[in-house]
């Protein structure tokens, strides 16, 4: 099979992920899977894609991943690995667009304007 990699997206979050044949190992950023992810919730999300397809012990997985908060890079990892099981089986598609693990989700952080204190946010009127 050799090596599969694919990249994933979310907010500012960019995670490469290589995927080879194995035991199920996952490294983030040379780090154990559940170091990096430390709450089951971010782990439950990373693990999604695998889970579903049933995949979670066929493949070692090794991730780089930089940028945005700790969601936002599990969500892309999600994102990446999604990517990969459906180059795996074409049938994985069918399991994992439904749940929406295929979709880039375009919402980012809106900048913030002058004249404001924030995004919409206005600085206080004080009528004096």
């Amino acid at each position: 099979m050799g090596v599969i990699h694919k990249i994933g997206r979310r907010k500012t979050a960019v995670a490469r992920v290589y995927v080879s044949e194995g035991t199920g190992v996952i490294t983030v950023n040379k780090k154990a899977f559940a170091t990096y992810f430390p709450t089951a919730t971010l782990q439950y999300k990373v693990m999604q894609p695998m889970s579903m397809t049933e995949n979670a012990t066929n493949f070692d997985v090794k991730v780089n991943v930089y940028g945005g908060g700790s969601t936002g890079q599990a969500e892309a990892v999600r994102m990446a690995l999604a990517r990969v099981m459906c180059e795996v089986n074409a049938e994985n598609r069918a399991i994992l667009k439904p749940e929406g693990l295929l979709t880039r989700d375009p919402r980012m952080v809106e900048r913030k304007k002058f004249g404001q204190k924030k995004a919409r946010k206005r600085f206080q009127f004080s009528k004096r």
